[in-house]
C-alpha cells in the first residue's frame, strides 16, 4: 500500500462508526473475567493448566493489547474470549451476559452478534468480491444483503477501499485484505473487536497503517482486544496484559 492510501477518519455519530465518546462505562465491564481455568488432559495423567484462575474486565472503549510467551495462556485466552472455546472453570461475561457455559449454536450466535475478528492471515474468502467478504457476518446471520449493501458500502469506504467493491483479495494487497477484514469486524457492530496478530503478515510500513485504522476505531469508542507478542504493537494499546504461567503476571495502564 503506497504512502498516499487514504486517511480514515472518524465518522459522524449517524454512520457505521460513530465518533461519540464511549457512555457512562458498566462497573462490571464489557467483558469480565473470574477465576476464569483452562484444563487440558493430554494422556492419561499428563495434565496442562493453561489458565490458572485468570481474573480480568476491561470496559467500554478501552484499548487493550495481550502480551505473553508460548506456552502462557494467551492463546487459550484468545480461543476463550472469542467464544471459541470454553472455560473449564470459572466465568465469562460478555456484554453482561454469561457465554463460559453455553453450548455450540449459542456461541457461535454470540460470535456473530458481539465480537468482530481481525486475523493475522485475513481469512477472505477469495472467490468473493471486497463487498461480497464485507457481507460474510450478514450472511451466517440470514440478514437481507440488499438491505444492508449501503451500510457495507459506508464501510469500504472508511477504510479507504471504496474504489475497490468488486475486486477479489487476489488482486488487493496485503494491507489492502486487512482492511476488508477490518471492514468485515465491523458489520455487524460489535460490543468488541479482537485482532490476533493484525500485522504479523504485514511489511512494517504497512502494518503501521493497519494499526494506525484501528486506533482511529478505537478513538471512535470501539473496545479493542489485541493480541501480540510486538512490544511496538502493543505500545499502541492503553493497557498492557502480561501472560505468565496461566495468570495475569502484569497488567499495565498506559493512561
Amino acid at each position: 500500500m503506497s504512502a498516499s492510501s487514504p486517511i480514515v477518519q472518524p465518522k459522524p455519530a449517524n454512520s457505521a462508526v460513530s465518533n461519540a465518546a464511549p457512555g457512562p462505562r458498566d462497573s462490571n465491564g464489557v467483558i469480565r473475567l473470574e477465576a476464569l481455568e483452562k484444563t487440558y488432559v493430554l494422556g492419561e495423567e499428563n495434565i496442562v493448566r493453561a489458565l490458572a484462575g485468570v481474573n480480568l474486565t476491561i470496559y467500554e472503549g478501552s484499548f487493550v493489547a495481550i502480551m505473553g510467551p508460548s506456552g502462557s495462556g494467551k492463546s487459550t485466552m484468545l480461543n476463550i474470549l472469542g467464544c471459541l472455546d470454553r472455560p473449564t472453570a470459572g466465568r465469562y461475561f460478555l456484554g453482561g451476559e454469561d457465554v463460559s457455559r453455553m453450548d455450540d449454536d449459542a456461541l457461535s450466535d454470540v460470535r456473530g452478534r458481539r465480537i468482530g475478528f481481525i486475523f493475522q492471515s485475513y481469512n477472505l474468502i477469495p472467490q468473493l468480491t471486497v463487498i461480497e467478504n464485507i457481507q460474510v457476518p450478514l450472511i451466517y446471520r440470514g440478514q437481507d444483503l440488499k438491505a444492508s449493501r449501503d451500510k457495507c458500502v459506508e464501510l469500504a469506504n472508511l477504510v479507504g477501499l471504496g474504489n475497490r467493491l468488486d475486486h477479489r483479495p487476489t488482486q488487493l494487497s496485503g494491507g489492502q485484505q486487512q482492511r476488508v477484514a477490518v471492514a468485515r469486524s465491523l458489520v455487524n457492530d460489535p460490543l468488541m473487536i479482537l485482532a490476533d496478530e493484525p500485522t504479523g503478515n504485514l511489511d512494517s510500513r504497512t502494518g503501521a497503517e493497519v494499526l494506525d485504522l484501528i486506533s482511529r476505531l478505537n478513538a471512535a469508542g470501539k473496545t479493542i482486544v489485541l493480541v501480540t507478542h510486538d512490544d511496538k504493537i502493543a505500545a499502541r494499546a492503553h493497557r498492557i496484559v502480561q501472560m505468565k504461567d496461566g495468570l495475569i503476571d502484569q497488567d499495565i495502564s498506559r493512561r
